[in-house]
């Protein structure tokens, strides 16, 4: 039996939900997972029951709920105090949780034009001037952690942290829409992607039959 749950959308589109899940099975962190089918009349009241959000994904440990991504980040932090869910060092640590924060509240051109969506492969279109800034922003701010931290391991501070489940699903993006990057990003692109625990919330994803239009967009 589970003494956590983690209440989550479909995986082939809920970015928000990919976030905790990858984190807790890369760490190995026990849970039961809870989906909850987005886009249909079920979601908003079964969510409700565990999230006042209404929105996934929420974390229950007993009589304590959890919502919103980066409060379950630091949630899980406080609970397992040895795994390393943030850097061990601090000034990477610091760049870590900017960085996540930065994700957390930004970046709405490119999550706009670019729903996650691990059903379909788009080829390179212009995505619009917003998106194309995020993108810029995106792979700067990698750059940038990698060449300070990275130098230990293929993630943006070297080991797998909360940093990288938080950009997981914009590497999805830049995938799934074949956006051209240079080799430095595809490198990290690719360690995420073929990160044992990404790679099964993928089967999961491919195992699901249901559409959501509106993530449906335009080749």
């Amino acid at each position: 039996m589970f003494g956590l749950k983690l209440v989550i959308g479909n995986k082939r589109y809920s970015s928000w939900s990919l976030r905790p899940w990858l984190l807790m099975t890369h760490f190995g962190i026990p849970f039961e997972e809870v989906l909850v089918m987005l886009d249909t009349s079920e979601f908003k009241p079964t969510v409700l029951t565990y999230s006042p959000s209404g929105k996934v994904p929420c974390l229950v440990d007993g009589d304590i709920h959890v919502h919103e991504t980066l409060a379950i980040v630091e949630y899980l932090a406080e609970l397992f105090p040895e795994k390393p869910i943030w850097p061990r060092d601090r000034a990477a640590r610091a760049l870590a949780r900017a960085l996540s924060n930065e994700m957390h509240a930004g970046f709405q051109g490119l999550r706009s034009a670019c729903p996650m969506n691990l059903r379909r492969q788009f080829p390179f279109k212009d995505r619009g001037p917003a998106a194309t800034a995020d993108v810029a922003r995106i792979v700067a701010a990698w750059r940038d952690a990698r060449a300070r931290f990275g130098a230990s391991g293929p993630y943006l501070f070297g080991a797998f942290s909360a940093a990288d489940a938080m950009f997981a699903p914009v590497v999805t993006r830049l995938d799934t829409y074949s956006w051209p990057v240079a080799a430095d990003t595809r490198a990290y692109m690719d360690a995420v992607l073929t990160n044992s625990a990404f790679l099964a919330w993928k089967a999961g994803a491919d195992a699901e039959t249901a559409i959501i239009a509106a993530d449906e967009v335009e080749d």
